[in-house]
């Protein structure tokens, strides 16, 4: 019996390397779908500095213009996850990437804080839809021990997309005409359009896709947990699971952390530093790179644990409270002298900030059952975008009137909040969620 087992330890590697490689590609479609919803966000956080002098936009002006995109962004990912679980995946991302490279085109024509208002409003309708149908995805067509990986995989799209835009959209301002740079990043989603209609298709019709792959994707699930309620009492038994309300309140109280570096950061650091338009291409793309590390730092690390023999939710959960050490390194960043030691400083936080989100974009499908996993990381997605705005209004009130350092403290303090409300929340799943 045990010669048996350990036969099967031995020859479960080989069955992942030979089991067909058609969930990567699809993981990196979902990769560079997040890219290009990075470079359309932050087209306009990028050029704020030069807009701000245009148009003489205050820090109160721009709160309102970045606030509307957040708005509008949490009411899609909360009625976003619901639409994805009834229409598909395919279907959904196709109409949201195609919906926001439009709205993205148009904002060029904008001129006054309503108009940008208005365009960052739509624009969120359309990115709300990028996570919950990611998250999805990785659910359907990932084993348990691989998701961190591909959650990390297509979560760094937005490092290296912020990153891209910190570096590019400046010069094409400079050299076109900042209103080419918002007719530049939304192209670029009909290229990856193309791409996805290509590449995806659902696991049991997907023309491509091995049956040893299948067959490894399916042993990977865990189909013992599943719901068994429908219609409003689905719903209602979602709002009363402490699982649900853990997942939401870690999501509401780290990614607002998240959207101060990258939405503020190049006003931050034109207003406190004296950074150029030039100057920020050549600083700001660095904390991307950062983030970029800290995913794959935290999908790594969780998959080596679980792989190890540790429960997948405590392996999770360990990770997230390690991961907010170095987001603490962001609270003295606003009052050191130097900016270079202040862009270090944002660095590490923003490394343990997303080492911390790979984990909470993860733990939705590994507490729900398939069906719901959309739905769940919609409602999270919502209680990050209401309290990313309030935080946002906040930033420009408390700039505007004081400075930069009680945005940078906050910051640091609210995962260590957030971590604590997982571990005094979460539960191991039941094999079925019973009907309420």
């Amino acid at each position: 019996m045990m010669n048996g087992m350990q036969r099967e330890m031995d020859l479960a590697p080989l069955r992942v390397r030979t089991s067909g490689g058609t969930r990567w590609w699809i993981v990196w479609t979902l990769f560079f779908s997040t890219v290009t919803n990075y470079i359309s966000r932050q087209t306009f956080s990028v050029l704020a500095p030069m807009l701000s002098s245009q148009y003489h936009f205050s820090h109160s002006d721009l709160a309102r213009i970045l606030g509307a995109f957040q708005i509008s962004y949490a009411i899609t990912w909360l009625l976003g996850g619901i639409f994805l679980d009834a229409v598909g995946t395919r279907l959904g991302l196709a109409l949201a990437v195609s919906f926001w490279s439009v709205v993205n085109i148009f904002s060029g024509f904008a001129s006054s804080v309503s108009g940008f208002a208005a365009f960052r409003f739509l624009l969120g309708i359309g990115e709300g839809l990028n996570w919950p149908g990611a998250t999805k995805t990785v659910a359907e067509w990932f084993p348990s021990q691989e998701r961190s990986v591909a959650v990390a995989i297509f979560d760094s799209g937005s490092s290296v997309g912020g990153a891209l835009a910190a570096l590019v959209i400046p010069w094409i301002a400079i050299a076109l005409g900042w209103r080419w740079s918002f007719v530049f990043s939304g192209a670029l989603g009909f290229v990856w359009l193309a791409m996805w209609l290509h590449v995806y298709h659902p696991l049991d019709r997907h023309p491509r896709v091995s049956p040893e792959e299948v067959a490894l994707i399916r042993a990977g699930h865990d189909v013992t947990l599943r719901f068994e309620t429908r219609g409003v009492a689905r719903w209602l038994a979602l709002g009363k699971s402490s699982n649900v309300w853990a997942v939401v309140l870690g999501r509401g109280l780290t990614d607002p952390i998240w959207w101060f570096y990258i939405f503020w950061l190049p006003q931050y650091l034109s207003d406190a530093r004296g950074f150029s338009l030039k100057r920020i291409a050549l600083f700001a793309w660095i904390p991307f790179v950062a983030a970029d590390l800290g995913n794959f730092t935290g999908g790594f690390i969780s998959g080596y644990c679980i792989r190890r023999g540790i429960p997948v939710i405590r392996a999770r959960m360990w990770v997230c409270a390690i991961s907010c050490l170095p987001i603490l390194a962001g609270i003295p960043a606003a009052r050191v002298h130097s900016a270079y030691s202040a862009l270090a400083l944002i660095c590490v936080a923003v490394w343990g900030y997303a080492s911390w989100s790979t984990m909470g974009l993860t733990l939705p499908s590994d507490l729900f059952p398939q069906d719901v996993v959309a739905t769940v990381t919609g409602f999270s997605g919502f209680a990050a975008g209401v309290v990313g705005a309030a935080f946002t209004y906040a930033v420009g009130f408390l700039v505007d009137r004081f400075s930069y350092a009680p945005a940078f403290l906050v910051a640091g303090l609210m995962p260590v909040v957030a971590t604590g409300c997982l571990f005094l929340l979460i539960s191991p799943p039941a094999a079925t969620i019973p009907e309420e």
